[in-house]
């Protein structure tokens, strides 16, 4: 049950970690539901004994979750990763100038208002918006309404560039 409905949405996930385990996950998770084995073992019905052993290992595969996401994500070198795909990205013209700047006043503060962008850039409100439009489009900002401030995204699609490693590579089908 706990596999099925611990899908966070997000990019780290304890069912992960459960997954790799099940065996284990299973029988201590059974033996959590089993009956009192005397009467030092708790004070209800069930085990108390092996219920502090299933939320012993259940926390042990959240550190090793948590252990293993800190190792791809590598949070010291996001911030680069994250700033060198943004320049890249405006090389080509695919983002407008000084979308970097906001990216970074993002990533620096947590949040952006969106009244802060102009200042940011050294631009009229006019052109901050067709930038922060822009970064909204490409989906690595996002806010909850209109006004509320400006937060870091992290698309699917951008994970291999961002977070290299987070997601098996798929081989290509024309290569054999």
């Amino acid at each position: 049950m706990l596999l099925e409905v611990l899908d966070t949405g997000g990019v780290w996930s304890v069912a992960r970690g459960l997954a790799r385990n099940v065996e284990a996950y299973k029988r201590r998770l059974a033996d959590a539901d089993g009956p009192r084995r005397n009467d030092l073992d708790g004070r209800g019905n069930l085990s108390e004994e092996a219920l502090a052993e299933f939320a012993r290992f259940f926390l042990r595969v959240c550190i090793d979750q948590v252990t293993f996401m800190e190792s791809l994500v590598r949070l010291d070198r996001l911030r680069a990763r994250i700033v060198v795909w943004a320049e890249e990205e405006v090389r080509i013209g695919a983002l407008p100038p000084k979308s970097t700047s906001i990216l970074e006043a993002v990533l620096y503060r947590g949040e952006l208002p969106r009244g802060d962008a102009a200042g940011v850039i050294g631009a009229s409100e006019r052109h901050a918006r067709r930038i922060v439009s822009a970064l909204i489009e490409r989906a690595v900002l996002a806010a909850g309404s209109a006004r509320a401030p400006l937060r870091l995204v992290f698309p699917a699609a951008l994970a291999s560039r961002w977070m290299p490693g987070l997601f098996p590579e798929r081989p290509d089908k024309d290569v054999k």
